[in-house]
């Protein structure tokens, strides 16, 4: 994981207008949120393993990820990018199980917070420039 210093971070907001703003730069809000918390998420490469993650705190309100409007107020934090190397192929020492098919049905990833190369940096902080660029306008 390595840090990106922006001109967003500390940046307080209504959630539902940083959440469109980003959605024009591909953002989604990553599955790992909560009512007081989140990430927007943006994938740099096809193999959707080195990622662009911009966190935010909940000043004031609670977002709930299913509606189209809340009344959250976010603080923006410092932005980063992380690496996932994924364990790809079959498990050979899974089993069939009714109730954990549900539960477990992906392999940990090998390294959840691979080594990420300048290359990435530097795309990340390319993009993450004109979606600063776009906020001010």
């Amino acid at each position: 994981m390595k840090t990106i210093s922006s001109s967003l971070e500390q940046v307080k907001e209504s959630f539902d207008s940083v959440r469109d703003h980003l959605q024009e730069f591909d953002f989604a809000l990553g599955g790992n949120w909560d009512y007081d918390h989140g990430y927007f998420d943006r994938s740099l490469d096809e193999a959707n393993k080195v990622w662009l993650r911009i966190p935010f705190q909940v000043v004031t309100g609670r977002i709930d990820g299913d509606t189209e409007a809340t009344d959250a107020i976010v603080e923006v934090g410092t932005p980063f990018v992380l690496k996932h190397v994924y364990n790809e192929g079959l498990d050979q020492e899974a089993e069939a199980e009714t109730y954990g098919a549900m539960i477990d049905q992906f392999q940990a990833p090998l390294d959840p917070d691979a080594a990420v190369d300048d290359k990435w940096v530097k795309e990340a902080a390319g993009l993450l420039k004109k979606v600063e660029q776009a906020w001010i306008q």
